[in-house]
């Protein structure tokens, strides 16, 4: 393990050490702030096959999500790039919806589009499609104007021009948005969840709560954050396969 890893899991260790000692030296009550060795036992009083459903439903509605917010931003991103009078009209809208609490329009889309995947698919895409929108749309502007130059002196289409050139360079600023998007995806999914479901992390933790099992909320937390983790490393993992020469050169 590298020493950045090693200082981490010493930091976090440490940390859970305080806390444990913190709760039982000051006595606090584990339906206010349970001990660490608490939340491990709450994970355990939990069955395994009913983690793995609640796991599931918060992790397909949370890709399904991603997917459709990148099916969406990258497309959308290169529309804003090409045409400046659909940058100036249709920019203003995206900060518009950005800028609305999806907390509060979440329970209107879900009359909407009724019980099911749909109202939280479509939750979890609008919290997560405006980072990949904005830093798709950096990156394809910021493409080098003597590369733009030199492919038109070339008569390059503006297809190879889109594909070839500035595609590439924003390579970087996509995998950015990316590894951000990700984590707002499980984001996305848990408040919806919150809203409507019978089912997930988000609905296991806002159950758990309301009967004060505080350590198999706290346990749901945890679920949650490693969720986050892994699929965060996911995305770096394909960017390193895939894309290696977009990472940042290390010196």
């Amino acid at each position: 393990m590298d020493v950045p890893g090693l200082a981490a899991l010493t930091s976090g260790l440490v940390i859970l050490l305080v806390w444990e000692l913190a709760v039982r030296l000051f006595a606090i009550p584990s339906y206010l702030v349970p001990a660490p060795s608490a939340i491990v036992a709450g994970f355990s009083a939990v069955e395994p096959a009913r983690w793995g459903a609640h796991i599931w439903a918060t992790l397909h509605v949370a890709l399904m999500g991603y997917a459709l917010s990148i099916v969406i931003a990258i497309p959308l991103a290169i529309l804003l790039v090409r045409s400046p009078f659909l940058s100036k009209t249709l920019y203003p809208l995206l900060v518009v919806v950005q800028s609305t609490p999806v907390v509060a329009i979440a329970p209107i889309i879900i009359v909407v589009l009724g019980a099911g995947d749909a109202p939280r698919v479509v939750i979890t895409c609008l919290i997560t499609f405006f980072p990949m929108v904005v830093s798709t749309a950096t990156g394809l502007a910021a493409t080098p104007p003597e590369l733009i130059e030199l492919s038109r002196s070339l008569r390059a289409s503006s297809f190879r021009e889109m594909t070839q050139i500035r595609l590439p360079f924003a390579i970087p600023y996509i995998f950015s948005a990316l590894k951000i998007s990700i984590t707002l995806s499980v984001i996305g999914a848990v408040v919806a969840e919150f809203c409507a479901s019978e089912a997930g992390i988000g609905y296991f933790i806002q159950f758990s709560t309301s009967m004060f099992k505080l350590p198999q909320a706290w346990a749901g937390l945890v679920v949650l954050a490693a969720m986050s983790l892994i699929l965060f490393q996911l995305v770096a993992l394909i960017q390193r396969l895939f894309f290696p020469w977009s990472l940042p050169k290390q010196t």
